[in-house]
């Protein structure tokens, strides 16, 4: 489910960016704003990951945690709505910190991994795989985020893209690796 929303998010913010058929806001200023579906969408994705985190935990403490830590993402999203507009700003600090949150726990998940004994090889194992990929993505993020909202430059901006780029790549890669190599019975 979450790949099709994925797919069509983007499909959608596409449309909205470069086609006049698809519009949020009839005032022009305004017409290739995407950025609210993109809000939503990232949401919805780090909500989605704490509760298969949350699910997938074994300690209790850890999953309490999560639950925790979900409300304080979804908070931390909501002040930043009151500051800023999320129909034409994006939620930078709402994904900073939702990213934070994130790598904490996929850390107390590899944590957990390497003191269970494991009656499946890692290898096959794709929650494994998409932890690290979200792992990947994840630590970068927030450091590309605040170096954008500190507003150096261009000249410096324009090498982070290409970091960016590259681990949303390697992420996807991951993934599909997983998926293509993941046994059921591995999945924890």
């Amino acid at each position: 489910m979450l790949i099709i929303y994925t797919f069509f998010t983007e499909l959608l913010g596409y449309f909205i960016k470069y086609s006049n058929e698809f519009l949020f806001f009839s005032d022009s200023r305004y017409a290739w704003h995407n950025v609210i579906i993109f809000n939503i969408y990232q949401i919805i994705f780090f909500l989605f990951f704490f509760e298969v985190y949350r699910k997938v935990a074994r300690n209790k403490s850890i999953k309490k945690q999560i639950r925790y830590l979900s409300i304080l993402c979804v908070l931390s999203y909501i002040a930043n709505a009151i500051i800023y507009n999320p129909l034409h700003n994006q939620m930078t600090y709402g994904h900073i910190i939702g990213s934070l949150m994130m790598v904490y726990v996929i850390i107390q998940y590899f944590k957990e991994k390497i003191q269970e004994e494991k009656t499946q090889p890692l290898k096959f194992n794709l929650m494994f795989w998409i932890s690290s990929g979200l792992m990947v993505f994840y630590t970068l993020f927030p450091i590309i985020s605040v170096i954008y909202l500190l507003d150096f430059n261009i000249g410096v901006q324009i090498y982070f893209r290409p970091l960016l780029l590259t681990s949303i790549t390697l992420m996807y890669g991951l993934i599909i690796l997983g998926l293509l190599i993941g046994k059921r019975k591995a999945f924890r």
